[in-house]
């Protein structure tokens, strides 16, 4: 069993996503950046019902620490439920759909740690993920130390960008 850091629950990360409003779409660019820290969409799930189900499927696992399996379960009972026609191969859809929303609210949940802990870890380092096909810009940021309240940390901390798995640790 695979376990990364952001599959492991916390309450401010399940916080942060139950504060989320279901969102139908039609396609991925129905909706950009900060927009999706107040929105749970699911590319091209455009009905009210089905996204419903996913959101209750994603909230399953992070709440109770699920696994990719586990989810990837969820996902084909929704999908048939549903006569859901997705883009893409099952395998890459429900990773994306899962790995998107764990390592969104993951950070988001870090983010409200952080902030609580500033006074005694006032700077914070941002580290790429060491993906093997790194953004340069991230690359270019890795172990780059400023203070919790500069503000390139309006625009930096992660995710930033679709598929971005670049952490911030505070010191």
């Amino acid at each position: 069993m695979e376990i990364k850091a952001f599959s492991l629950p916390f309450a401010e990360q399940i916080e942060f996503f139950r504060r989320k409003l279901n969102l139908p779409t039609q396609s991925w660019t129905d909706i950009y950046n900060k927009q999706h820290d107040w929105a749970f969409v699911v590319a091209g799930a455009n009905r009210n019902d089905l996204v419903a189900d996913f959101r209750t499927a994603v909230e399953k696992v992070i709440a109770d620490g699920g696994t990719l399996e586990d989810f990837r379960k969820d996902f084909d009972s929704i999908v048939a439920k549903h006569g859901w026609s997705y883009n893409g191969g099952r395998n890459w859809r429900s990773r994306v759909i899962y790995e998107t929303n764990l390592n969104s609210s993951y950070m988001a949940g870090r983010y409200q740690q952080m902030q609580a802990v500033s006074a005694r870890r006032p700077f914070w380092r941002y580290v790429h993920s060491g993906s093997e096909n790194p953004r340069h810009d991230h690359l270019s940021w890795n172990n780059l130390v400023l203070r919790y309240d500069d503000p390139w940390w309006q625009t930096h901390y992660p995710p930033c960008g679709w598929g971005c798995d670049c952490r911030v640790q505070a010191l």
